[in-house]
């Protein structure tokens, strides 16, 4: 369990798990104070009442142990050699001898600037996301798995005109579905927002087209499923229907077989992509973001700007240009992917669809290394996600087994937060800055001020910003000079005036209102006279 908390206690709450509401049974205190010389402590404790008084004779066994930062070999290392073990304590293991190619942005255009130099006196070669993914859908033979917040059939993947490939200007949908007449398994689990009803043709808050997608796809041999946040048993109703109608499922991922890259197999491999870029309407986009210039050109019916009510196409504009970053993995790593895709289709996807490649194994090669260690272009590669048991078949039950298997259990749930794991890890490593972006920038919740809110009613308690502001906490008392660079947008997608982005606005102001109050009373504490903003630095990217 990782901390980075200001604390008195750690309590210990049990709950009755009522159909509706959880009913308090009580609260055993432990102070901290008895766990910072790291000794193992194991004891009864009372269980009290909400005035801290004894219920009756009723005790707690606990057992418990503290490591202080400092105690990890990793804290404030650096990225040191590739004989880093990988997050631990996580569902998916470190994946060794595999290939990753990086992409920013759907598309590169030929004359991409700047020129980056490489250590070994080359270039910097960008590669391009909707090209590769559509030479990769297109070249399956066997399956094609797809995951989406969403997915809009209508896009075309190739717009580049002094980049064309045979077949290039098909649709999304039209490809999809050729490659299922062709007897390619295709199986797509598409978020289904709750708020959009097909029969009243509402497309939902998050105009997300799902509702279009799976009609489009009905009567076909594309096989797509509709897959709400359902939760697990373990919620109360409440619960459920928050769940099911506020939260989401975000991965990207696409899952094909491939041809080996040695001329002559007939044996092939698993390929896969996974990443921030979905397969929807107004996610092709370059590095130049063009607001007004390509709208009679790549995004001429492509036209996306969620965020000003009166923008459009006939008025010349502008369109949202989209920045994000995706990938593509070969390798043992390519398979982890596909597993979670096959664990999601097994608890939300219905019939037994899924290609049984144990009986394609003389075709398809298992699991393996693609690159020798040895290889200086090599990749350790680990998976991470952020998902639980109403969504993931084959969690265990227990949580003896949960912890067995790096996932985390409380209130009969199951959940795998390894993303938070590796984000915790990552910034405890960090030697001399971070850089992050990202949509949002929020968290941490249980230490902002209670001006005019109350935080335990805030569920943004993830320890992410905490960390980072003790990182850099950390790094004053020892007189080290360390960053933190934060990129997020001027406003999250969405009107900027709307209660639900004005809320993440005044969330994200609180969130770096406790970082910089943390890193100035450090700063007073060490007698430095510094701006807070040379350890902490917040930008937001944009075009004209």
């Amino acid at each position: 369990i990782y901390c980075a908390h200001l604390a008195a206690d750690v309590i210990f709450t049990m709950k009755a798990d009522n159909a509706i509401g959880a009913t308090l049974i009580g609260r055993a205190y432990l102070p901290v104070s008895e766990l910072l010389d790291g000794e193992e402590i194991d004891r009864w404790l009372e269980i009290c009442d909400d005035n801290r008084e004894p219920v009756g004779e009723s005790k707690i066994h606990v057992k418990l142990q503290y490591f202080g930062v400092d105690k990890d070999r990793n804290w404030a290392r650096g990225v040191r050699s590739v004989k880093f073990p990988g997050v631990p304590y996580t569902f998916f293991s470190q994946r060794q001898g595999c290939n990753v190619r990086l992409y920013q942005d759907a598309h590169v255009p030929d004359n991409f600037i700047p020129k980056i130099p490489l250590a070994d006196g080359k270039n910097y070669e960008p590669a391009r996301c909707w090209e590769d993914i559509f030479d990769a859908i297109s070249n399956a033979q066997h399956l094609i798995y797809i995951t989406g917040w969403s997915v809009h059939t209508e896009i075309t993947l190739i717009r580049d005109t002094n980049r064309p490939k045979p077949g290039g200007d098909v649709t999304l949908g039209e490809l999809l579905k050729r490659k299922a007449s062709e007897g390619v398994r295709v199986l797509m689990l598409v978020w289904d927002d709750r708020t959009s009803v097909g029969l009243l043709k509402r497309d939902g808050l998050m105009a997300t087209h799902d509702e279009e997608t799976a009609n489009y796809f009905q009567g076909t041999d594309v096989h797509c499923v509709l897959c709400p946040r359902n939760p697990d048993d373990s919620g109360s109703i409440v619960q459920d229907l928050q769940i099911s109608t506020m939260f989401t499922h975000h991965q990207k991922i696409v899952c094909v077989d491939d041809a080996l890259p040695s001329q002559g197999s007939e044996q092939r491999r698993i390929l896969s992509f996974v990443g921030g870029i979905d397969l929807c309407d107004g996610r092709y986009d370059t590095q130049y973001h063009s607001l007004f210039r390509t709208l009679d050109t790549v995004h001429r019916d492509d036209f996306h700007q969620p965020n000003f009510a009166t923008a459009s196409i006939t008025k010349g504009g502008p369109r949202e240009p989209w920045h994000d970053i995706h990938s593509r993995l070969e390798g043992p790593i390519a398979w982890d992917v596909l597993y979670n895709f096959e664990q999601r289709w097994r608890k939300q996807g219905g019939k037994d669809l899924l290609v049984q490649l144990r009986d394609l194994s003389d075709i398809i090669i298992p699991p393996s290394p693609v690159m020798f260690p040895e290889d200086r272009d090599t990749w350790n590669v680990q998976l991470f996600r952020s998902i639980d048991g109403g969504a993931a078949f084959g969690f265990p039950d227990t949580p003896e087994e949960a912890a067995r298997a790096g996932l985390v259990s409380g209130k009969d749930q199951i959940i795998d937060r390894s993303i938070q794991d590796a984000y915790i890890n990552a910034i405890r490593r960090a030697k001399d800055f971070i850089y992050i972006e990202n949509q949002y920038f929020l968290g941490s919740s249980y230490c902002w001020k209670p001006e005019g809110i109350k935080p335990e009613e805030i569920g943004a308690l993830h320890v992410i910003p905490k960390e980072l502001s003790l990182k850099i906490v950390s790094k004053i008392e020892a007189g080290e000079r360390f960053t933190v660079y934060v990129v997020v947008p001027m406003w999250p997608e969405g009107m900027p005036e709307s209660a639900s982005v004005q809320a993440i606005l005044d969330w994200q102001r609180r969130t770096m209102e406790m970082m910089y109050t943390d890193i100035t009373q450090a700063l007073e504490a060490k007698g430095i006279e510094a701006n807070p903003k040379e350890y902490l630095t917040f930008f937001c990217l944009g075009n004209r």
